[in-house]
């Protein structure tokens, strides 16, 4: 892979995803941390990520990251739990050494594992996620890291993105899915009392998996919690905070047709966005 010289100059906060489910990190994002520029690049021609290998995504991923920081970005977030289950260490570990180590790169599911302790009081949780995410283990393994004593159980829900991107939330196919990987999750370990949404797109499914969870279990998302980290990133690292830039503004980026992710974007953020067609390869 051939990459440019990498600019210096301070710019904005880059966020990437597969698909449009990051849009719901954004928004949370742009909520807690209104005051920086933002670039927002997905990756839709080539979504789902969650059904790849290790090796695609992390070379999808790795094109991505190389896109924004070419763009001036300092700070990457990877809004996808794909990504960040299946590329985000190798990036850190070996590729952020040969682009630029002052650079950084962060994903979603470290801040979901960091406030899983205080919200079980019978340390057995849940996953709801993508093939993807639940195959790569890495729930698992970073709720392990922090809280040793914590079981975790997951299952994966194949259908859930397919039935947000088509526009089904709200049907009554959503009902019957939602129900049956639930009641798959619940099976395995009833003593489970909260349950990560461990994938971006499952937060405009809220309405039907309230229905269907029983209320003593408590539902995790993740937006909240990943802006609520970065904000405290960003206070911890005031060197990185300064080489973000302050000007409130926000650009999107799709790999599929304008229009295309107009009409998709439009759902997830319940406003009509401007968005520039790029390609990503190698």
């Amino acid at each position: 892979m051939k990459h440019s010289v990498l600019p210096v100059a301070p710019g904005p906060i880059g966020v990437f995803d597969s698909g449009y489910g990051g849009l719901t990190i954004l928004s949370k994002i742009r909520e807690v941390l209104p005051q920086y520029d933002y670039i927002y690049l997905g990756d839709n021609a080539r979504t789902p990520y969650g059904t790849r290998s290790f090796e695609i995504v992390y070379e999808f991923t790795l094109q991505a990251v190389t896109r924004l920081f070419e763009s001036g970005c300092h700070l990457v977030v990877l809004a996808c739990n794909t990504a960040s289950a299946k590329a985000l260490r190798s990036i850190q570990q070996n590729d952020l050494p040969r682009l630029d180590a002052t650079r950084r790169v962060l994903g979603v599911i470290r801040p979901t594992a960091e406030c899983i302790g205080g919200m079980t009081h019978t340390r057995h949780i849940g996953i709801l996620a993508t093939p993807g995410t639940i195959n790569s283990g890495s729930y698992p393994m970073e709720i392990r890291k922090l809280f040793p004593d914590i079981r975790v159980t997951g299952v994966a829900c194949p259908l859930w993105v397919p039935l947000v991107e088509n526009n089904e939330a709200d049907g009554d196919g959503a009902d019957y899915f939602v129900r049956k990987n639930i009641r798959q999750l619940l099976d395995k370990d009833g003593e489970i009392d909260a349950v990560i949404l461990g994938c971006t797109h499952y937060p405009l499914l809220l309405p039907k998996i309230r229905q269907h969870m029983p209320g003593r279990i408590q539902i995790v998302t993740q937006g909240e919690l990943v802006a609520d980290s970065l904000r405290g990133y960003l206070q911890r690292h005031p060197e990185m905070a300064a080489r973000c830039t302050q000007g409130g503004s926000c650009v999107y980026y799709t790999t599929e047709a304008e229009e295309k992710f107009r009409e998709s974007a439009s759902m997830f953020l319940k406003e009509q966005v401007e968005v520039k067609q790029t390609v990503l390869n190698d």
